[in-house]
């Protein structure tokens, strides 16, 4: 069997990312969204993991569920039919003339 590998076999990997907004904005805005320090570099650190979690589901042949999208309705809703209510349909009624 295979022992756990220790920290020591594996050590850290250290960076220095550099982003302009023009090389991908959308990623750009969303790391501008948390402040400077390890707020940003976690988000950083869960969308590389997102990213490669991907890519291996595809490399498998699992394609990730997506949401649905939402179809809009060109129709009107069917009118509502009448319901046989025999004891509410007495409120409704002409009123009670009383004498």
């Amino acid at each position: 069997m295979s022992e756990k590998k220790t920290s020591a076999e594996y050590p850290p990997i250290r960076m220095l990312f550099e982003l302009d907004r023009a090389d991908d904005p959308f990623l750009y805005d969303d790391l501008m969204r948390c402040r400077k320090g390890s707020r940003r570099a976690n988000r950083l650190r869960l969308l590389a993991h997102e990213g490669v979690s991907w890519q291996w589901s595809l490399a498998a042949g699992v394609a990730p569920r997506l949401p649905a999208a939402a179809t809009p309705v060109n129709e009107a809703p069917p009118l509502a039919t009448e319901i046989a209510m025999p004891l509410a349909a007495d409120v409704f009624d002409a009123p009670i003339a009383e004498g």
